[in-house]
């Protein structure tokens, strides 16, 4: 096995070079701001705590769609399939109606769910820290489910990916 590279840790294109090796899934946070739907891809996405049931999630201080999300104060984090990866890159752009073509229903707390999600959680605001150039985001979840079936959409060194499990 080759040595590892030694990168610097004060050099933001080496730091997001390395935490690429991590593999994460992606998921879009959902709202509604009057009748409007607004959303965003995220993933930096990850439990928090079981009791209470807590989420968490870190938008980037320049999101145009988080400061809609939040000034709502009721949210859906929805779960992407790995035949989502379109809807991943839609959500992603800025300037763009992300929601042409997608599909969704009004969660009890009326955020958007969307079709096919793998799993959805529907969340209020619990609360807010300053991580700098990212928001962490903590999210109550009070209603939540999942499919049957389907995997995941992962995102590993840059780029998209599934799940394989071992047999």
């Amino acid at each position: 096995m080759p040595s590892p590279r030694v990168f610097t840790a004060t050099e933001a294109a080496d730091f997001r070079t390395v935490l690429g090796h991590f593999c994460s899934g992606i998921v879009i946070v959902t709202a509604t701001i009057g009748a409007e739907p607004v959303g965003m891809t995220c993933q930096s996405f990850s439990s928090a705590s079981l009791d209470p049931p807590l989420i968490m999630f870190l938008p980037a201080r320049t999101s145009t769609s988080y400061p809609r999300i939040r000034s709502n104060g009721r949210f859906c984090v929805n779960v992407l399939d790995d035949s989502q990866e379109s809807i991943s890159q839609q959500f992603a752009m800025s300037g763009t109606d992300k929601w042409r073509g997608i599909g969704w229903t009004p969660g009890e707390n009326g955020a958007p769910v969307l079709d096919g999600a793998l799993a959805w959680m529907e969340c209020s605001l619990h609360r807010e820290y300053d991580a700098r150039d990212h928001v962490i985001t903590l999210g109550m979840v009070e209603r939540l489910g999942a499919a049957d079936a389907g995997e995941p959409l992962l995102y590993f060194r840059g780029t998209y990916g599934q799940f394989s499990a071992r047999r």
